[in-house]
This record gives C-alpha cells, structure tokens and sequence, in this order.
C-alpha cells in the first residue's frame, strides 16, 4: 500500500506544467501564513526542492481582469469562470523594489477539479515583472 504525505484533494495538477518546470505535474499550496490565504506556497510533490510563492492578484490589483482564452478554458475543463482561482508567481528580493509579480502569466485552477494551467495573457497591461512597490499604497 502506497502511503502520502499529502491529502488529494488538496492537490493540483498541471498537465502541462508551470513554464520552465513543464517535468512537475502535481504540487500542494500551503499556507505561508495561517491567518491569510494571500500569500501561498506552491510546492512541487515530486521534488522536495521545488517550490514558488504565489499570491492572490486580486489582492494586490483589485481590477485585475485576466481575460482567458476558450483553450485555456478547455484545459481547466470548465467554461464556468467562478470556478477558477487566480495566482501570480512571486520573485522576492531584499526590498518590495527588488520583489516582483507576475501578472502577464497567472495560474489558474479549477477549484472543482484541481486541474491547473499557467497561461500568457494577450493583455499588453501587465508584465512578466511587476514590482511590489508598484501596488503600495500611500503611507504604507
């Protein structure tokens, strides 16, 4: 009997992988913070090693507007948009002026089937690298 150290339906699964890392099909998102859903961890469960800090776009640009297109939806096996959860992939540096989003290439999961995809939006207003300061607000 196989044993895992993961509950499944807490999995999801990427058929084609996140870019540049399209071996690892199946990863886990913990919480960084336990009284936030914010900021998460993607970590891979096939190697120990691998692992991304994601966040809620929304959060951070509250009209973000990630427009997918019918084969992103394909892949996500729904046309039903209120399924989908939305992540960004997070470069962290000393400073929110060295920290980065990515908001031109979000995550997508179907949060009823776990199924995932990193798509490239056709947008022109977000970017691969984002700052952290560009979303401060005054007096933060």
């Amino acid at each position: 009997m196989k044993s895992s150290l993961f509950v499944e339906e807490e999995l999801i699964y990427f058929r084609e992988g996140l870019f540049g890392f399209e071996e690892y099909k199946t990863f886990i998102p913990l919480p960084v913070d336990e009284t936030s859903d914010v900021v998460l961890c993607l970590q891979s469960t096939q190697d120990p090693g691998l692992s991304f800090i994601i966040m809620n776009p929304f959060y951070l640009k509250e009209d973000y507007q990630p427009d997918l297109s019918p084969a992103d939806y394909k892949k996500l096996g729904t046309e039903d948009a209120t399924l989908l959860s939305f992540y960004v992939i997070c470069v962290i540096g000393t400073s929110s002026e060295k920290s980065t989003v990515n908001l031109k290439c979000p995550i997508v999961v179907n949060t009823e089937n776990r199924q995932a995809v990193q798509v490239i939006l056709a947008s022109e207003e977000y970017r691969m690298r984002h700052t952290l300061n560009e979303f401060q607000k005054k007096g933060e």
